[in-house]
């Protein structure tokens, strides 16, 4: 099991991150993979798959915190941004996207404008990106039919859509990755979109430390509960778990161009 989306660099990890990372192990994880929410955490973050290949990371800028930035130095940081890709060392581009209807300090045309960009460098560098979406999907599509696609591809994290709108992402050749909604009980529009993606478009994830699977709902989502998503995944697709952990294993495998190393046989 990978989990592909995991803000284990989070403050709320702070008191026991040695300890959250050996359960993920124990759970059966072979790969966790931290996106960056802003330019303060790139290097560090860097250094993390130099120490453990398990461990890989995405650079980018999270649109809820293009707010603590200046608008003056969106320019530079993708500057910096570009140069750190360019040096290697992460395989992806993000957590970046929409965030709205409002989001003070961030109107649309500059989070529009921010996105642009990374999808830019995805595109110069052959890398997926990692994309956040809430409540602008239609800013989102009209952007992603103007814009040249990034041939590594895009990953919708944390789809919640529905069906319909799934089928739109599913025609540009997006990716899609589930996170513990998909276990809540009131859950139906990712349910919806989940029956009609694409096996070979299928990754999990947990959105740690938020997000937390039924039975742990309310607590701080961790890496080693991605069992538990993947088994409200098998359910509504009516297969079992170890046949999905498997699939979306090599997914994500492939999608990250085999960062991840084999899981041992």
């Amino acid at each position: 099991m990978i989990d592909t989306h995991c803000h284990l660099d989070a403050s709320r990890f702070d008191p026991d991150r040695d300890s959250v990372v050996t359960r993920a192990w124990a759970a059966g994880l072979h790969g966790i993979l931290i996106p960056a929410v802003g330019p303060q955490t790139w290097e560090p973050l860097l250094e993390l798959p130099r120490r453990d290949a398990r461990i890989q990371v995405g650079l980018g800028i999270h649109p809820q915190f293009l707010p603590d930035l200046r608008p003056e130095d969106d320019g530079a940081h993708l500057e910096r941004l570009d140069a750190l890709l360019a040096q290697g060392g992460a395989v992806a581009v993000g957590e970046c996207g929409l965030d709205g209807p409002t989001l003070p300090g961030a109107s649309l045309e500059r989070q529009l404008a921010v996105l642009r960009g990374h999808l830019a460098l995805a595109r110069k560098h052959g890398l997926p990106v990692l994309m956040h979406c809430h409540r602008l999907h239609p800013a989102m599509m009209e952007l992603l039919k103007a814009e040249a696609w990034p041939e590594a591809g895009i990953l919708m994290h944390s789809y919640s859509g529905g069906a319909e709108l799934a089928r739109f992402y599913i025609q540009k050749g997006c990716h899609f990755s589930f996170a513990g909604p998909v276990t809540w009980a009131e859950a139906r529009k990712p349910l919806d979109a989940l029956r009609v993606i694409p096996a070979d478009r299928l990754v999990a994830e947990t959105d740690s430390p938020d997000q937390a699977p039924t039975p742990f709902r309310g607590q701080r989502s961790e890496p080693g509960y991605l069992p538990h998503i993947l088994a409200g995944m098998a359910q509504v697709l009516g297969e079992p778990v170890e046949v999905l952990a498997q699939r979306t294993t090599e997914n994500a495998r492939r999608l990250f161009r085999e960062a991840f190393p084999s899981p041992s046989r």
